[in-house]
């Protein structure tokens, strides 16, 4: 049943950060959840997972390409586990399990400069990391996100065992 997705992997993997990053502009944008900071950085693995996934499909057809297969598919595996640790990180912070990054939690310090220049309607800062902005059944988009990252990864490890049974 995986196997015609295993198959042809790099076009599923570009397939499936397509729908990532769509899903996530959609709450962005009908459903007014702008992103953090730690957001952002979790859609940049979907469009460089999308990046490598478009340019390996050009590459295994290349003369000399077919071995480059079961790499490829590797790399998609550590660009998935990237995005998940980002996510899981994520929904740690949004746990309180430890600290996000000083610029988006709300433990930065508030200075008399900052104020007035908010007061003068300059740079509205992005939303906290700390605070889930939606949640579905126990877990944040960025828990998630994590799954789906990892769920992401596993396929792109029986992509990668596929390949280096055809040899």
């Amino acid at each position: 049943m995986l196997q015609p997705v295993l198959d042809r992997w790099r076009f599923c993997a570009l397939l499936a950060s397509g729908a990532m990053l769509a899903a996530a502009h959609a709450f962005q944008r009908f459903g007014g959840l702008a992103p953090c900071e730690l957001c952002l950085k979790q859609r940049t693995v979907y469009w460089v997972a999308a990046g490598f996934a478009a340019a390996a499909m050009v590459a295994v057809r290349m003369p000399g390409g077919p071995r480059l297969r079961e790499a490829s598919c590797w790399v998609l595996a550590l660009v998935f586990l990237t995005g998940a640790g980002i996510a899981g990180y994520h929904a740690g912070v949004e746990w309180r399990f430890w600290p996000g990054p000083a610029s988006c939690s709300g433990s930065g310090t508030v200075t008399a400069a900052a104020l007035k220049d908010l007061l003068n309607g300059a740079g509205q800062h992005m939303p906290a990391c700390d605070r889930a902005a939606w949640v579905f059944a126990g877990l944040s988009m960025a828990g998630w996100n994590a799954l789906a990252s990892l769920g992401l990864a596993g396929l792109s490890v029986a992509a990668s065992v596929r390949e280096r049974s055809k040899r």
